[in-house]
């Protein structure tokens, strides 16, 4: 304890002096990564300070990154990590790549599907017979719900009837779906649930909205429910965000137990479930069953959000969201506010697509051969990394989400930045944590823009690396 005693000098706030203290012993190694912080008691009886002073000064280092609180076990000291700004570091590099020099990288962070897999010849039949059909209507403006035809077709092929066709609104992407529904029903303050880790995606919109955010940890079938419930019993939670199949990024997929018993405290504490319908049509294990949270809603409790871009062509960016009655006027306000129209010309398109037969077919293939690249990850991951990372099986989507075993004196930052240079890019860890020092040893790589070879040459060279 005697090197956390020092004399307060100055003007500035003794919290402030206390967290730049302990930071000084964090850089020069007297404090090392992993080891536990005194007590606040303690450290507030040997400065002679209050606990709240501590409790501040705590508080200041892990929202810079030099501390971590773990529930009922106290607080830990974090290494000094150059991933402070990674995110917008991440986003410029991922921009120039893709601007057309991706192609000569191995690419691990795909979350759509391949361009060989593109119904490309499927779709253009759909598209002429959409024009010789409709002519110029096809290019006119749609109902701010989207083109009915369309909602009709969801609800007969995805729903076998059981919504009302008005109850739909097609949107550009899940993202924009995401974003309408935030705009609708979140504001200032409101308390919000998510994973941990979840989707940056939502997260980014979630800090927008000025919300105050809750993580709950993730575990193989579902968030960690005791701890879910304590918050719910201590603070007004409004929504829940969710991802109920293959979760971005951990892979894991809800259980249907656990997924009634949130429907349960959904009414019993007035939330509502945020349900973004990720990759459920891409299972691979025939032990996993598909059963939204909206299939099993009974309260009207699931604002629903699917997308069609991810597994079929990113580019007609389309999906779809079914709120709740109490919120049906809020998110279609939301969607005309945002933009008037998604494209008419491929809503009609879709519309055939689906109608035809085309979309199942489309979903099979998919299934089939993802599922060979699936198993084979699976495969060298075990055999070439085992010594190296901890990962789970999914059983479906299109990524593994993989931890460096703690005796790997390596992050995911580093790791990045050094697969960059082998010309393989690979997804951090640090992008899925509201804090993102909580991700360093993690990273997610998955296969959907990378065939057989790739996978094995880039596995080996992250091999090569972490070693």
């Amino acid at each position: 304890m005697k090197k956390y005693k020092f004399n307060f000098k100055g003007e500035f706030p003794k919290y402030i002096q206390i967290s730049r203290h302990i930071k000084k012993l964090i850089n020069s190694k007297v404090i090392k990564e992993g080891d536990k912080l005194p007590s606040i008691r303690g450290l507030s009886n040997l400065l002679g300070v209050n606990t709240v002073t501590v409790v501040n000064a705590y508080k200041r280092l892990e929202t810079e990154g030099y501390a971590l609180q773990k529930i009922g076990s106290g607080t830990y000291a974090k290494g000094k990590v150059e991933n402070r700004n990674f995110l917008k570091e991440y986003s410029s590099i991922y921009k120039k790549l893709s601007g057309g020099s991706l192609k000569d990288y191995i690419d691990f962070t795909g979350e759509t599907t391949c361009s060989e897999f593109f119904p490309v010849k499927t779709f253009k039949e759909a598209l002429n017979n959409v024009l010789d059909r409709d002519g110029a209507d096809a290019f006119t403006y749609q109902n701010a719900l989207g083109y009915e035809g369309l909602r009709e077709s969801i609800n007969i092929y995805f729903w076998k009837k059981e919504l009302d066709s008005e109850d739909i609104i097609i949107v550009s992407g899940a993202q924009q779906g995401i974003d309408i529904v935030s705009k609708a029903i979140i504001n200032v303050n409101d308390n919000i649930v998510v994973e941990k880790p979840t989707y940056s995606g939502a997260l980014n919109v979630f800090k927008w909205r000025r919300a105050n955010i809750f993580e709950i940890d993730m575990f193989k079938d579902g968030v960690d429910m005791s701890f879910f419930k304590k918050i719910l019993k201590k603070n007004k939670i409004k929504c829940f965000y969710v991802m109920s199949y293959f979760q971005n990024p951990t892979g894991y997929t809800y259980s249907i137990e656990k997924k009634r018993e949130i429907l349960n405290l959904a009414e019993e504490y007035d939330f509502y479930i945020i349900e973004d319908d990720y990759l459920s049509e891409l299972i691979y294990d025939n032990d996993i069953k598909y059963q939204s949270f909206k299939s099993l809603d009974i309260n009207d409790r699931v604002i629903y959000i699917k997308s069609f871009s991810k597994i079929f062509l990113p580019g007609i960016r389309m999906g779809y969201v079914i709120p709740p009655l109490k919120f049906s006027e809020a998110v279609q306000n939301s969607k005309i506010n945002t933009d008037r129209t998604t494209s008419s010309l491929m809503q009609r398109a879709l519309d055939l697509y689906i109608r035809e037969g085309y979309w199942k077919k489309h979903i099979k293939k998919l299934n089939n051969s993802y599922k060979i690249r699936y198993e084979y990850m699976e495969e060298i991951l075990n055999n070439v990394l085992k010594d190296k990372i901890i990962f789970n099986s999914p059983g479906g989507g299109l990524n593994f989400y993989i931890k460096i075993r703690d005796e790997i004196n390596m992050n995911c930052v580093e790791l990045f930045n050094r697969c960059k240079k082998e010309k393989i890019i690979i997804t951090p860890g640090v992008l899925f944590y509201k804090n993102n020092i909580e991700g360093e040893k993690y990273f997610r790589i998955g296969f959907s823009q990378t065939g057989v070879k790739e996978i094995k040459k880039g596995v080996e060279v992250i091999d090569e690396i972490l070693k």
